[in-house]
């Protein structure tokens, strides 16, 4: 297969003592005409192959039903006003509000319109905080799938903007002060450079007030000096400021406390050295309730006294599951838990007595939930592999439920399937387990098509969820199999912990068991799995096609972090060193080189690969993809392989947050026609495919 020809340069560097060759560093240039060239000629070779593929237009068709279906987001009260995210077909979902809950699917006002903001529905609302009073309303606006936001405000009677209009920020949430007109803000300065690639500088949490000219804000926390700081203002308190800091993705924070009238002088510190995770969860008669590992690798709920810091134990950690979260009401504590990595609800007294578990059903995520210190009424979003979605209205009084009742969710049912559990052993004989999603009606009697989904980092955890490129192979008859891998954030902080820095490739080897344990038990074949994953997850999909490419009939790493040795250097990678480590440190670069996926091709044969970024993705550049994409090409061509390697770049697309419902669409029916392809599944279907695809399918 002759690949579009990309220049190799001889750019070497020496880290470490170690020369590292970059022959492709000149494509870390995003916006230079060899990059653009080279993005075209990418994308003009991919589309043909892409577009020749039997499922594609089938895949297309099934994913856009999917992710137009309407879907009703999890509700907020905000001063007796409800809020909530709908969609009923859109690129982007509609903030809607009304006079109750119940008022925000009879009578929905539509109070923020995305889809207004571009002609082409690549403006996102990624953030969106209503202060407590419900007059006004924050939201950050993202073009073409940045990071980067700009903040402006609205008035929830009138839905016209005031005016007031904040750039450059990023991550955080609006967080509302006292008196209902002024909020916290993460801010940075204008970037000088690339603001897509540039290494980002010191950040700061800011205090505007509405109206006000926002060169007038003033700083509520910075440290220039550690540029490699975040800090947020949560939760919010009429008398007390709390500021959580941390220096990474998934370290441990520190927080502090002050008087909201003492100024930021005056903070004082509860919790230092950035070893534990701190969640403060709410304050109640002077005690600041926080998740914390600090001794409990599965969590427990502490408790501060903010008049002399000291710190107490309210609800110990569980012998089997992991404390997620919790919440405050009028009247007790609402706890969330994973149990075997999915979620259930308790409710609590104020002093952690248990009392009544939360009906909300079994093998599902809760995707969203509104408490408040001020009323009884709990509102809670679930889902599942096999549920498009559910919203729950809950009455509690302290640890006991006094009702409980779901709202009716608009459009079809999610596809049928059927989910189990599956474990076994990894390399160092841990056991790992995994999500296993079969269509209804398969027995499990014959090799089926298999696609693993996975992500093994960050604290974060795979837990039973409803996607439409997911839902779309197990709709059309494909196995679908979701890995607890360590790095995760099912089983607690250890579980995390043992799939970071030196232990990262605990991560892959424990994805390397679950798929010879697929074929061993007979559920798929080498010749029949495929392997996705995105982000991190794209890193995973990277390293298994390095190490072990005869285990894979087709892989599809999705705007992964491919380059280990230099993922630090580009807009917020250093924070990630956190899960993977500092590869300025010497022992930390010995092992992201034993494993980084761009460092390690092999001039071997690879298993089909379809490759995918955005060339607006200011979080994992599409750099990462470039280069690895570059010299996976030029190995395959070496080796004399006829397995295509693809390299497909959305060039109005960031990470994937906000991504247009089209435009996602045409991406995962890439993906999973590739993999449908190149494991068999649409040969399988070949005849019935589009019937199959379209079963159930109209609302």
């Amino acid at each position: 297969m002759r690949y579009p020809d990309v220049r190799r340069d001889d750019t070497v560097e020496t880290v470490h003592g170690e020369a590292i060759a970059d022959p492709y560093r000149w494509l870390e240039d995003g916006e230079s005409a060899e990059t653009r060239a080279f993005i075209e000629a990418q994308n003009a070779f991919a589309e043909p192959m892409l577009a020749a593929l039997p499922a594609r237009a089938a895949f297309r068709e099934r994913v856009t039903a999917l992710l137009t279906a309407p879907t009703r987001g999890c509700p907020w009260v905000r001063g007796g006003r409800a809020f909530a995210w709908h969609s009923d077909g859109q690129n982007q979902p509609v903030l809607v509000t009304a006079d109750s809950v119940d008022g925000l699917d009879a009578e929905p006002r539509v109070l923020l319109d995305p889809n207004a903001l571009s002609s082409d529905g690549t403006v996102a609302v990624t953030m969106a905080s209503v202060s407590p009073d419900g007059a006004l309303l924050a939201y950050g606006a993202a073009d073409g799938g940045s990071d980067w936001r700009t903040i402006r405000i609205r008035d929830v009677a009138t839905g016209d903007d005031v005016g007031d209009e904040i750039a450059w920020t990023k991550w955080n949430s609006a967080v509302w002060l006292p008196g209902d007109r002024a909020f916290s803000y993460w801010a940075y300065d204008a970037p000088t450079g690339d603001a897509l690639t540039d290494e980002m500088g010191a950040g700061r949490l800011m205090r505007h007030e509405v109206g006000a000219d926002v060169a007038d804000d003033a700083v509520l926390f910075s440290m220039p000096d550690a540029p490699r700081m975040f800090a947020r203002h949560w939760p919010r308190d009429d008398e007390w400021f709390v500021l959580s800091t941390d220096t990474g993705s998934s370290s441990g924070n520190d927080l502090a406390v002050r008087r909201h009238d003492d100024g930021p002088d005056a903070l004082r510190q509860l919790v230092t050295g950035h070893e534990q995770e701190w969640n403060a969860v709410g304050i109640r008669e002077g005690l600041l309730y926080a998740v914390t590992d600090d001794g409990a690798a599965r969590y427990r709920l502490a408790a501060f006294d903010l008049a002399t810091g000291e710190q107490s134990t309210v609800v110990p950690e569980h012998p089997e599951d992991v404390l997620l979260d919790a919440s405050l009401t009028a009247t007790g504590l609402v706890l969330e838990y994973s149990h075997d990595a999915s979620h259930r609800m308790q409710l609590a007294t104020f002093d952690g007595l248990l009392g009544d578990i939360l009906p909300l059903g079994d093998g599902i995520s809760i995707t969203g939930a509104d408490a408040s210190e001020r009323s009884s009424t709990v509102l809670v979003s679930t889902e599942s592999f096999v549920d498009r979605g559910t919203r729950h209205v809950i009455e509690v009084d302290g640890a006991r439920l006094v009702s409980h009742r779901t709202l009716p969710t608009p459009g079809p049912a999610a596809p049928a399937a059927v989910t189990q559990r599956i474990r076994t052993a990894s390399s160092d004989g841990e056991i790992v387990p995994a999500f296993l999603v079969r269509p209804e009606g398969d027995v499990g009697d014959q090799h089926r098509p298999t696609l693993i989904w996975a992500y093994g980092g960050f604290n974060i955890a795979m837990n039973p969820g409803f996607r439409a490129v997911l839902a779309a192979w197990v709709d059309a008859g494909g196995v679908l199999v979701v890995p607890n891998l360590r790095g995760g954030g099912e089983f607690g902080s250890d579980w995390h912990k043992g799939g970071t820095k030196e232990r990262k490739q605990q991560v892959f080897d424990d994805l390397f068991a679950i798929a010879e344990h697929l074929v061993a038990t007979g559920v798929t074949t080498h010749e029949q799995l495929a392997l996705h994953g995105r982000s991190n997850g794209g890193l995973l999909a990277g390293a298994a096609l390095t190490q072990r490419p005869e285990l894979w009939a087709a892989v599809l790493p999705g705007v992964g972090v491919l380059d280990m040795l230099r993922y630090h250097r580009f807009t917020i990678g250093w924070a990630w060193a956190s899960d993977y480590g500092d590869p300025d440190e010497p022992e930390a670069h010995a092992y992201l080189r034993a494993y980084s996926p761009l460092h390690n091709v092999r001039e071997v044969a690879h298993p089909p690969t379809l490759i995918t970024t955005g060339d607006h993705d200011d979080r994992v550049v599409p750099a990462h993809s470039f280069k690895f994409a570059a010299e996976l090409q030029r190995a395959q061509q070496v080796a004399g392989a006829e397995a295509p390697v693809l390299l497909s770049i959305d060039t109005r697309a960031g990470h994937g947050m906000g991504k247009p419902k089209d435009a996602a669409a045409l991406e995962f029916a890439d993906q999973l026609a590739f993999a449908a392809h190149h494991t068999g599944l649409d040969g399988q279907l070949r005849g019935g495919l589009d019937g199959q695809l379209r079963g159930g399918l109209e609302p």
